[in-house]
């Protein structure tokens, strides 16, 4: 098994997913640090493949920036797919920690982030006949950044293949569940707010009258 430090074996993990996410579990190298800052980069890329992309692709920018998309679809998803996935493999008798799903997922995010940062770059140099190649980078990070994942929950969790993707579909229908259960919350949230300013805008107007 190979003697690496927490740097290469992200490199490792990337470019040998197979065998990397194993010889990461059983050496115990993952890097919290590390995944906190890939998750980062993923918020950054969200921000740059919506407000950074080539003009000649994408003329139509809000003039408003927002930053609460780019949290949800960065921070918010990825933080529901951990506690999904682990709430899941507690059903499935899976090995996997809270912290080892938080590190393995993010590593395989690597590629999707790359793949679209260097299409970001890529659309302020190449004309729209060009833009297969940006495509390229874009569609080979998604599929491996799939394949990653695949082989990360499998290492995490010691399961078969044909049980880790039963997994993953039970993950997203969890993760769909925890999204309608937390719009409903923040929506009776909302309410409970509007009627307590309610009531306290009637008692104020009734005491100066």
């Amino acid at each position: 098994m190979l003697d690496l430090n927490q740097g290469q074996f992200v490199k490792h993990v990337v470019m040998h997913p197979f065998e990397g996410f194993e010889d990461l579990r059983w050496k115990k190298k993952g890097s919290m640090r590390i995944a906190i800052l890939i998750l980062f980069l993923l918020f950054f890329q969200q921000i740059a493949y919506s407000r950074l992309y080539g003009f000649q692709y994408y003329s139509d920018y809000d003039k408003i920036f927002n930053i609460i998309p780019y949290i949800f679809r960065s921070f918010v998803l990825f933080g529901l797919w951990v506690v999904a996935n682990w709430a899941m493999c507690t059903l499935f008798d899976g090995e996997g920690t809270m912290r080892n799903i938080f590190i393995y997922s993010a590593y395989s995010l690597i590629p999707y982030i790359a793949g679209y940062l260097i299409g970001t770059l890529l659309s302020h140099f190449l004309i729209m006949d060009e833009y297969i190649f940006i495509q390229t980078f874009e569609i080979l990070g998604l599929c491996w950044s799939f394949v990653l994942i695949i082989s990360a929950m499998k290492a995490v969790h010691q399961f078969s293949f044909g049980k880790t993707i039963a997994l993953m579909l039970l993950t997203i229908v969890a993760m769909i569940a925890m999204l309608f259960l937390l719009i409903l919350l923040l929506t009776l949230f909302q309410q409970v707010i509007i009627f307590v300013l309610s009531i306290y805008t009637e008692l104020s107007y009734r005491f100066r009258v």
